[in-house]
């Protein structure tokens, strides 16, 4: 069930918070049991095998989690515990391999060896990335001591959560039950007024910015799939275009998930926060799918490094030092690390060469990005002049960066992406309508005339990206619409601004103008990029 549909909206939402207020008025473990069933069947909705997929998948992390919270509280049993966090992960990533990506790697040997080994489709469950991810973290949570008890209700409510069941954000279980223990569990007017306003501003990001944007660039990477040449101005506004439909797609389902989890009284993490106006791509990553950040950082780079430095210790070489770092630490303890982690990013997002790619470059681009903070700020005098010329510079190149990927990203196949890359090159031309042509003036020279797209479309097209370049560079985001209402976990209040929300007749009529623009957009093909994953 998409939330962006009109069961979801007009029949889910209502009748699951009603009962679970209803409840509430009797008993906290009666709603919270209600919010278990209420998931599993917006979790069953599309395809009830998805159930019967990953339920086993649950059982089997529970029983592990168990036995791993036993051989904790006995101490004279690390080894065990270990083993027993090991085989959790290896049955979680072979879980996840292989429904996602056991066709992906059939073809990759196909191509190396030249074999044709031919598998039957595998059916994916909805969002297994998340649920795979979020089941791993509690394990190494549990092993850690960091969750010290819980029941077969507090987990399966921890892991089916409807909220952010399917795409996030990833959450932990010491950050989640605790709110569901205190949550009122009752119709709490405050709580719900934050929750509809974040869902309605997030249905409005999907269904009228990202899915509007998406008529005009899907277009254009089509041409590209059919292998026709794509000229400069299209392939910009494909690369561009795609970068805010996704933007706007995921930040949109983000704050969907986040107002939801509000009405119930829980906060979820925060996922986005205008990484768009990010000046370097380390800081873009730090505002980007920022749970996905936080768990790569903390159970994949982190561990990895402390790993290599106890090495380079025990051999008696140099480690990260700051300015003084030696090209063998930085290559080993940064660079190293930086890419396979983004290489594993970039496979969890996808099961294909593309998705791998795009999570390579982002790792390259991480690994020049910390390079330049080790010797760029020593060629300015100061900080504040390095600041002044690197922070615009900085945007620039950021943006340019992460456009350039996004077309590996949204590309069909590589044939695709190489046409449209050429194309923002301006390999294949500059080629216009007639209708635009005499606006070139002095350049016609340069430019061509064509049909390959209309004027019309094309001043469209432009118009959109515009607009919504606007909305997210210049506008504050939700989390600092409603900062003061916490509208996050972490999220602090900040000092009051001329558009901060709050619960007026001018702000409800303001909502209810986007929800009603959202509701005349129900119902069409739409469905959230993220899901898949």
């Amino acid at each position: 069930m998409l939330f962006n549909s009109f069961e979801f909206v007009f029949a889910f939402l209502p009748a699951t918070l009603a009962v679970f207020f209803l409840l509430g008025e009797r008993s906290r473990s009666l709603a919270l049991g209600w919010l278990v069933v209420a998931s599993l069947f917006f979790y069953a909705w599309w395809r009830p095998l998805n159930v019967l997929i990953i339920a086993p998948s649950i059982a089997v992390n529970y029983v592990l989690a168990r036995w791993l919270l036993a051989l904790r509280a006995d101490r004279s049993k690390p080894a065990a515990a270990n083993w027993v966090l090991a085989l959790g992960i290896v049955f979680n990533v072979c879980f996840l391999g292989y429904f996602k990506y056991v066709n992906f790697f059939a073809t990759a040997v196909n191509d190396v060896a030249g074999t044709n080994f031919v598998l039957e489709r595998v059916i994916l469950p909805l969002g297994i990335s998340f649920i795979t991810f979020q089941k791993i973290a509690f394990l190494i949570d549990v092993h850690g001591r960091r969750v010290e008890s819980f029941t077969l209700r507090d987990y399966a409510l921890f892991v089916l959560f409807f909220p952010q069941l399917i795409a996030g954000p990833i959450v932990h279980y010491r950050e989640m039950m605790p709110q569901f223990y205190a949550a009122p569990c009752r119709f709490d007017r405050d709580n719900v007024a934050v929750g509809l306003t974040l869902f309605v501003f997030g249905l409005f990001k999907k269904v009228v910015l990202a899915d509007g944007i998406a008529e005009h660039v899907t277009p254009i990477y089509e041409l590209a799939a059919g292998g026709a040449q794509v000229s400069l101005l299209p392939a910009w506004i494909a690369a561009v275009g795609f970068t805010l439909q996704i933007y706007f797609d995921f930040s949109g389902y983000s704050d969907m998930a986040l107002g939801l989890a509000r009405c119930v009284g829980v906060k979820l993490p925060p996922n986005f926060d205008s990484p768009l106006k990010a000046s370097n791509i380390i800081d873009f990553w730090l505002r980007w799918h920022m749970t996905l950040t936080r768990f790569l950082t903390a159970y994949l780079y982190n561990p990895l490094v402390l790993w290599l430095t106890r090495r380079r210790i025990a051999r008696r070489l140099p480690v990260l030092g700051g300015k003084r770092t030696s090209a063998g630490a930085f290559l080993q303890l940064l660079a190293g690390p930086t890419l396979l982690t983004m290489f594993v990013s970039g496979l969890w997002h996808g099961a294909g060469y593309l998705f791998i790619a795009w999570g390579v470059l982002h790792g390259v681009y991480l690994v020049i990005n910390h390079a330049w903070r080790q010797v760029g700020p020593r060629l300015w005098s100061s900080k504040e002049s390095y600041a002044r010329v690197m922070q615009p510079v900085g945007f620039a190149l950021t943006f340019l960066a992460v456009a350039v990927a996004m077309v590996l990203f949204r590309s069909t196949n590589g044939a695709a992406a190489s046409e449209l890359l050429q194309g923002m090159a301006g390999l294949n031309g500059i080629r216009v309508p007639q209708a635009l042509y005499d606006a070139f003036g002095p350049l016609k020279a340069f430019v061509a005339v064509s049909a390959e797209f209309s004027a019309q479309a094309l001043v469209i097209a432009g118009a959109w990206v515009t607009g919504l370049l606007f909305i997210a560079l210049m506008l504050p985001n939700t989390l600092q619409l409603l900062a003061h209402h916490e509208p996050a976990l972490l999220v602090k209040k900040e000092p009051g601004r001329v558009l901060d929300w709050n619960p007026s007749l001018g702000w409800a009529a303001g909502i209810a103008v986007l929800a009603a623009a959202s509701i005349m957009k129900l119902g069409g093909k739409s469905e959230f990029l993220y899901w898949q994953f």
